[in-house]
């Protein structure tokens, strides 16, 4: 299924429309709109309006015959096609464009150029441009999701529309100025540029799923209130990343494969709060000179170079490992015998009791989470969707961290009483290290008219540890490694 907008299918009613069209009269003189009368426009019943350029159309005849599906026309409705066509080769047809033409309204007003903003009081004016098709969790830091009709389409998710966690305003860097630091005891400091870091070390690629400890965290809200921004399923992302070993680095700054003792990685970002306060992470000195931890000192992402939000010029990745460890905008690495002094690491992303709250907790008493537990998601059908009857496709993804492969989906369409094993796909990875997730479908034998479905999913990885089937025992106050068994209810009609 092409997850595009306008898409290569619209071929099918090309040749007829375009007859149409050459008999019809000439077009009126158009009527001018603004954006906010654009964005207003953003359901079937308001009708579906687009722009492309300085014009405006009105595709709400075109959604149901498009052959991605109405939802992906829908993610633009009301606001700019651009975004979208980026995503995907086939709208550089000339077709595709005279197509849309047919559709047209109006014209956008001359004076709809946003004005350039004054960013001298707003930490954030130097942001990046984002993909509109995000879900917004938060504007400042800046925080966002792929819907979940997108997440999981390709195995490799766009730069686009992988999903973004910042914790503080995005550094604007130069490359050419850029130094990464590289110091502790019992080895020599290093005080590498990029070109130094690409030229000196051998470039390793690695496939790897980064995950935010809070995933799903808004079902563990359903529960009881948490503190955390309201990730839904999509708090969750892979791409082929490519860069430089962290083992190889160290080992050439003299630190040696074993250390006595307890020793510890730590990573500082360029990104930093007002008082100057960087964030920071770290991990154990064992995974990062481990040569089969895959740890990387990553300066692309998916064969381009790393997008500023994603951490441009230079990021931490730590593949099986809770995304908070994956340092962005890095600066500095620190050979150390303690953790991360950074508050990210002391006094959050950890889990607690349930009966733990805001008054009793105490973050000294919890290790930092590292590895995250199984876990797996539906991203079709849509919570509350009506489904038609026949047969039902069932999608999804699942994932395990430390590196242990996900060998099985269970999926069930009455709530947890019956179950059905799913089709997993992925790429093949030596055991120990399936750093990236699965893609998983199920097609259910024909559902009745009139009837209610409540589909689950669980994984189990190869260790055997499988996903809980509620969320009330995990439930902690920060909303954190929230992994029960995910539940979307429908309605066939």
């Amino acid at each position: 299924v092409l997850a595009a907008l306008l898409g290569l299918g619209a071929v099918l009613a090309y040749g007829e429309r375009r007859r149409r069209a050459a008999q019809a009269t000439p077009a009126p003189r158009y009527p001018v709109y603004t954006r906010e009368e654009v964005r207003r426009h953003r359901t079937p019943a308001d009708r579906v309006w687009v722009t492309h350029g300085t014009e405006v159309f009105d595709v709400t005849d075109f959604v149901e015959l498009h052959p991605g599906g109405a939802d992906k026309v829908l993610l633009a409705a009301g606001g700019a096609l651009e975004p979208f066509w980026a995503l995907y080769a086939v709208h550089s047809q000339p077709h595709v464009l005279e197509l849309l033409r047919e559709y047209k309204v109006g014209d956008l007003s001359p004076s709809e150029a946003p004005p350039s903003p004054d960013g001298t009081q707003d930490p954030f004016a130097g942001d990046p441009p984002r993909h509109p098709a995000l879900r917004v969790n938060s504007l400042k830091p800046f925080n966002a999701e792929p819907p979940a009709e997108l997440l999981t389409e390709r195995f490799l998710t766009p730069n686009e529309l992988f999903f973004t966690r910042n914790h503080l305003p995005v550094p604007a860097v130069d490359a050419g100025a850029y130094r990464l630091h590289v110091e502790g005891p019992g080895g020599r400091a290093l005080s590498l540029s990029l070109p130094e870091l690409r030229g000196r070390f051998p470039k390793h690629e690695v496939t790897a799923t980064l995950q935010c400890a809070g995933n799903r965290r808004t079902e563990m809200s359903r529960v009881r209130p948490v503190k955390g921004l309201p990730w839904d399923i999509g708090a969750i992302s892979t791409a082929r990343w490519g860069g430089a070993r962290l083992r190889d680095v160290l080992l050439h700054a003299g630190f040696g494969e074993r250390r006595e003792g307890e020793w510890h990685v730590c990573f500082e970002g360029l990104d930093a709060d007002a008082g100057g306060a960087p964030y920071g992470a770290s991990i154990p000195y064992g995974r990062a000179v481990s040569p089969v931890a895959d740890v990387l000192l990553a300066y692309e992402m998916n064969g381009e170079e790393l997008p500023r939000d994603h951490g441009f010029p230079v990021r931490v990745v730590v593949p099986g490992v809770v995304g908070a460890r994956s340092v962005k905008w890095l600066r500095r690495v620190a050979v150390s015998p303690a953790e991360s002094p950074s508050h990210w690491q002391q006094n959050d992303y950890k889990g607690f009791c349930p009966s733990v709250d805001w008054d009793t907790v105490d973050y000294r008493t919890a290790p930092a989470i590292q590895e995250l537990p199984v876990q797996s998601a539906i991203t079709q059908p849509r919570p509350g969707a009506a489904v038609p009857p026949g047969e039902l496709t069932v999608k999804g993804y699942a994932w395990s961290g430390g590196g242990r492969e996900v060998v099985r989906v269970d999926v069930s369409l009455d709530g947890g009483h019956t179950w059905q094993a799913a089709e997993l796909a992925g790429e093949r990875a030596a055991p120990g290290r399936a750093w990236a997730w699965v893609l998983w479908e199920l097609r259910a034998p024909a559902v009745e008219a009139g009837t209610e479905l409540e589909i689950v999913c669980k994984a189990v990885d190869a260790s055997y540890n499988v996903q809980p089937d509620t969320v009330a025992p995990i439930w902690n106050l920060r909303g954190v490694l929230s992994n029960a068994w995910h539940r979307v209810r429908v309605t066939v009609s």
